[in-house]
């Protein structure tokens, strides 16, 4: 695969298309098992009250693949996110119902970093129930 977007077709403030990924305790079980992290703050609502958590939460790293999935959606290429990094600043609450949770995410380029390699950063934010849930959220992509 390689990236749709070329870099001449973008300057710094485009905007990415939003996108929402709901989350439920099913998701986070079925995470779990992918990523071996039965943890149990994701998914035993007991044991993550008496640790001090609001409820269950979605792994941090989950989280983190999730927002970015705006990038990759965007580029078409997966291969073409060079770096990506987050800083966790709330979890994603879960809770033990039909709705779940929702990771709510948006995007834009930031920058245009590198002409002859093509790349270009882009800034992304990742809400949940009105809460920012990642800091500093940054890729760097590489363009067709």
């Amino acid at each position: 695969m390689t990236a749709k977007i070329r870099y001449e077709d973008v300057e710094p403030g485009t905007e990415l298309p939003s996108a929402s990924f709901p989350v439920s305790r099913a998701t986070l079980v079925q995470y779990a098992g992918a990523s071996g992290d039965f943890n149990p703050i994701h998914w035993n609502e007991k044991f993550a009250k008496e640790v001090g958590l609001p409820d269950v939460i979605a792994h941090g790293m989950f989280t983190m693949a999730e927002a970015v999935r705006v990038v990759t959606d965007w580029v078409g290429d997966p291969g073409a996110v060079a770096e990506y990094g987050v800083r966790f600043t709330k979890p994603v609450v879960v809770p033990n119902d039909e709705t779940g949770a929702l990771i709510e995410v948006s995007a834009k380029v930031a920058a245009k970093l590198d002409d002859e390699a093509r790349t270009v950063r882009v800034d992304l934010t990742a809400m949940s129930a009105g809460q920012k849930v990642l800091g500093m959220s940054r890729a760097v992509v590489r363009l067709a």
